[in-house]
C-alpha cells in the first residue's frame, strides 16, 4: 500500500491550496479517510475526516475553511484549503483508517 500526498506549497495568508492524495495498492470505497498536520515542535492532530458513509469532521480550528472529499473512483483523497494562516504551516499527511499513511506535502503560509 502507498500513499502519495501532493500540492503543497508556499502561499500567502489568505490563499488557497488543494491538497491530493493518491493511492495504490488499496480501495478508498467504503473506508475511512483523513488528513492530519504536524507542525515543526507539535505532534501530529487531525485535520479532517471523512467516514465510511461520508460523515466529514474538521478540527475546529480550520471549520468554515477546510473542505475534506474524495473520489473512490479515482482512488483520491483531497483537501480544499482556503483562507490559510500561518499557523496552517505544517506538514500534511493523508491516511486511510489510521493504518496507512502518506509522507506528508509541506504546506508553508507566510508573506
Amino acid at each position: 500500500v502507498q500513499l502519495q500526498a501532493s500540492g503543497g506549497g508556499l502561499v500567502q495568508p489568505g490563499g488557497s491550496l488543494r491538497l491530493s492524495c493518491a493511492a495504490s495498492g488499496i480501495s478508498f470505497r467504503l473506508k475511512a479517510m483523513g488528513w492530519y498536520r504536524q507542525a515543526p515542535g507539535k505532534g501530529r492532530e487531525l485535520v479532517a475526516d471523512i467516514a465510511a458513509g461520508g460523515a466529514r469532521d474538521y478540527a475546529d480550528s480550520v471549520k468554515g475553511r477546510f473542505t475534506i472529499s474524495r473520489d473512490s473512483a479515482k482512488n483520491m483523497l483531497y483537501l480544499q484549503m482556503n483562507d490559510l494562516k500561518p499557523e496552517d504551516t505544517a506538514v500534511y499527511y493523508c491516511t486511510v483508517q489510521g493504518v496507512y499513511w502518506g509522507k506528508g506535502t509541506q504546506v508553508t503560509v507566510s508573506s
